[in-house]
């Protein structure tokens, strides 16, 4: 069934990490479509069975006249049904936020996401990549943002690229916008090379320093 109306009033009240707290005064066009799920009798634990599931979710926000985020994702399930209430996005999310250029300037991916809408909190898992307004670029598997603390953090091991040096360690705490934030046990901070300086060889400078120590990550492109 294709309900976009009711899918956008869901929608609006949407809170993703890096929205960056122009979401409340932001307008949500979506694409999706919607369907009402039933729980049959014979199911023992109805709370195992999502209340509503969205496919195809593309929404754009925009906010004084410019769009400025773009959210997609392949399916959304809500489960308002459990004590511990939340929305899940088991095939992954995506949010791009836009200058007025209409040009990305931050973004966040991951393969998975889980709201926790009683508690006001999101979870981010699989290959999280995040790219911030000052250009910083982050990886870890998982994350966590607290609405209410107005936080964001984790205890995996997190990648930071920026324009001088990569940052990596275990344990990571930030404001919501990524622009703060500070590594709780860091394991290695590396210079990044002048691309264009040449070794005693004649060659490029080595990268061998900028090898991230956690290869199961993906590279952040």
């Amino acid at each position: 069934m294709d309900n976009s109306h009711s899918s956008y009033g869901k929608l609006r009240y949407l809170p993703i990490l890096v929205a960056m707290a122009l979401i409340a005064a932001a307008t949500f066009v979506t694409s999706c479509s919607e369907e009402k799920l039933s729980t049959e009798a014979d199911v023992k634990d109805q709370a195992s069975v999502p209340t509503m599931l969205t496919r195809d979710v593309s929404t754009l926000i925009s906010d004084s006249g410019y769009t400025r985020y773009r959210i997609t994702t392949p399916i959304w399930l809500m489960y308002e049904d459990r004590a511990d209430a939340c929305w899940k996005f088991p095939e992954g999310l995506q949010l791009e936020k836009y200058d007025n250029r209409m040009k990305v300037n931050a973004s966040i991916v991951c393969d998975s996401a889980t709201y926790f809408s009683q508690r006001r909190v999101w979870r981010l898992d699989g290959n999280v990549r995040m790219l911030n307004t000052a250009g910083d670029k982050f990886l870890t598997q998982q994350i966590f943002w607290d609405q209410d603390s107005r936080t964001v953090y984790s205890d995996s091991f997190i990648h930071i690229e920026r324009s001088n040096r990569i940052i990596e360690g275990y344990g990571f705490t930030s404001n919501e916008q990524m622009t703060n934030y500070v590594v709780n046990r860091p394991s290695g901070i590396f210079p990044i090379p002048d691309r264009n300086a040449q070794n005693n060889n004649g060659g490029p400078a080595s990268p061998q320093s900028l090898t991230p120590q956690q290869p199961a990550l993906t590279p952040i492109k």
